[in-house]
């Protein structure tokens, strides 16, 4: 399967998901790559910070606004790095915790994290089908 049509898959399935999944897609798909971030910048913790932030907003710790802050911070990081796989980290991080705003910035956070390495969108392919079984066999128990 190509990029292109993991890319339409993952998208599809994407739309077709609650809120908080695709939060928790959108931040694994982050935290997936952030270690690239972290080994140029170990003391910039504001993608990590972002990707807290989005966990504590699907366990109803914060409020969209407190997540909407870390994804700002997050997006700041970005424009103060000069490397592009750094840049796209950061990208992916501030869209995974924006997506508690709006949840369209969940394929955002995806396809920055796609452009810090290769193989990436597979994996998230992978996961997102991991994630749907996973709620899947949930609601069935609640029956």
């Amino acid at each position: 399967m190509g990029e292109i049509d993991i890319k339409k898959k993952i998208t599809e399935l994407a739309s077709k998901l609650d809120h908080k999944t695709l939060a928790v897609w959108a931040i694994d798909c982050a935290e997936h790559v952030l270690l690239f971030f972290e080994e140029q910048y170990p003391k910039d913790l504001r993608p990590r910070n972002a990707i807290e932030a989005g966990r504590a907003w699907v366990r109803d710790e914060i409020s969209v606004g407190e997540a909407r802050s870390a994804a700002f911070a997050a997006h700041a990081a970005a424009r103060d790095v000069d490397e592009g796989v750094t840049r796209a980290v950061a990208r992916s991080a501030g869209h995974a915790v924006a997506t508690a705003h709006v949840a369209g910035h969940a394929v955002h956070a995806a396809n920055y994290a796609a452009k810090a390495i290769a193989k990436e969108r597979l994996w998230q392919y992978q996961h997102l089908l991991d994630l749907v079984k996973n709620n899947n066999n949930n609601n069935n128990k609640k029956v």
